[in-house]
């Protein structure tokens, strides 16, 4: 395969599109098969989307997860991974994967890292041991673990830093994005992944327009918007997600990461996201909380000890079908591991049942009306 010649225009096709916002449904060509899009990715950090095996997220119509080359370049390291032929085949995953560069784990692991212009420096949170990550290492464990797509290694930036120090995040972010790129070129021609370079430059706007038009500039496949959803207040997420999308041609897929509840979902659908991730649906599932129609419910609360129906009526998951509240509320009491697992498939099977109604929303050119009923029976302004 000639990377050098393959363009976003190669792999994904605007279908559709919502004539009151810039809310769209498309197709993205990926060495796994075609991915409709809107589209949210499940994550599955180290080669698992805890609390459900592979053949169950299959079953609930995902065919597209996330995985981290932190956590697996760490364990089980890339030895392991590559003796059996990638993260396919590792984890019985058939479908596509796309890992994160690592980015958001040195962000988050601030005392045991340093980052320098050369990559970054840490010590593994398992065990100490020193370790680095370039640009092009990145790009290197990317195609062993054979990614599907593959994230460019970035700096991501805590809300409230000076200009100064924003920019020289952002500029490293985009140097660092045309070295992947080199890397990415040159990598075994039997590997098939795309490489899709990442905007950042916090919460300065004219910093988000130049990191945007750097890393436009590359021509790579794909554009994800990182550094929102990390903190900062709702008003504030959405004037960034509004005014950083705009900036990206209509021709890229635009991959907004780390968000992944109904409300944010929407609103970045709303403003022609095409791809989302986030552990959110399943971390508060594994905490006993689940999505319903009409909000987030938390199964250990008293009030569904005799409570004889479903997590939410309207659900036709196994999980809604089969057991009742009571019940899981008692799972879940009891400490036993059967509730973690039934409320994630819920939760999982909610939001790719809301996925579906959106793509045909859009299609239909109700998408905005579908967006506002919706949100009139769901009061959680962050959920």
């Amino acid at each position: 395969m000639d990377r050098s010649r393959i363009r976003s225009a190669d792999i994904f096709a605007v279908v559709g599109k919502d004539p009151g916002s810039r809310a769209r449904t498309g197709i993205l060509q990926l060495p796994r098969g075609p991915i409709e899009t809107p589209v949210f990715m499940p994550v599955g950090t180290a080669g698992t989307v805890k609390a459900i095996t592979h053949h169950d997220v299959s079953q609930l119509g995902y065919r597209l997860i996330l995985g981290n080359t932190y956590h697996l370049y760490l364990r089980p390291g890339t030895e392991v991974i590559g003796k059996f032929g990638g993260l396919h085949e590792f984890s019985s995953w058939p479908h596509n994967i796309l890992t994160d560069s690592g980015g958001y784990q040195v962000f988050s692991l601030a005392p045991f890292r340093k980052i320098e212009e050369e990559g970054v420096f840490f010590r593994s949170h398992l065990d100490g041991s020193s370790h680095r990550l370039t640009p092009e290492s990145v790009v290197r464990v990317q195609e062993t673990l054979g990614s599907d797509i593959q994230m460019a290694l970035d700096v991501c930036t805590a809300p409230g830093i000076p200009h100064a120090e924003a920019l020289v995040a952002s500029d490293r972010t985009t140097g660092w994005a045309r070295r992947a790129k080199t890397e990415w070129l040159a990598t075994d021609g039997r590997y098939r992944g795309l490489l899709f370079g990442i905007i950042q430059g916090n919460f300065y706007k004219d910093l988000r327009r130049k990191s945007a038009e750097e890393i436009i500039a590359l021509n790579l496949p794909g554009i994800a918007i990182g550094g929102l959803s990390v903190g900062e207040t709702y008003d504030v997420f959405l004037d960034y997600l509004s005014s950083t999308t705009e900036l990206i041609p209509e021709e890229y897929p635009r991959y907004l990461m780390g968000i992944g509840s109904p409300r944010y979902i929407l609103d970045a659908v709303m403003n022609g996201i095409d791809m989302f991730d986030c552990v959110f649906p399943t971390r508060i599932a594994r905490n006993g909380t689940v999505f319903t129609r009409t909000g987030r419910i938390a199964l250990k609360n008293e009030i569904h000890t005799m409570d004889t129906g479903p997590i939410d009526p309207e659900c036709s998951c196994s999980t809604c079908q089969t057991y009742s509240r009571a019940y899981l509320r008692h799972l879940f009491k009891a400490g036993e591991m059967l509730g973690p697992m039934l409320a994630t498939q819920h939760n999982l099977a909610f939001l790719q049942d809301l996925i579906v109604d959106i793509r045909l929303a859009i299609r239909e050119g109700v998408f905005v009306k579908f967006r506002e009923q919706f949100l009139e029976n769901y009061p959680d302004k962050q959920g």
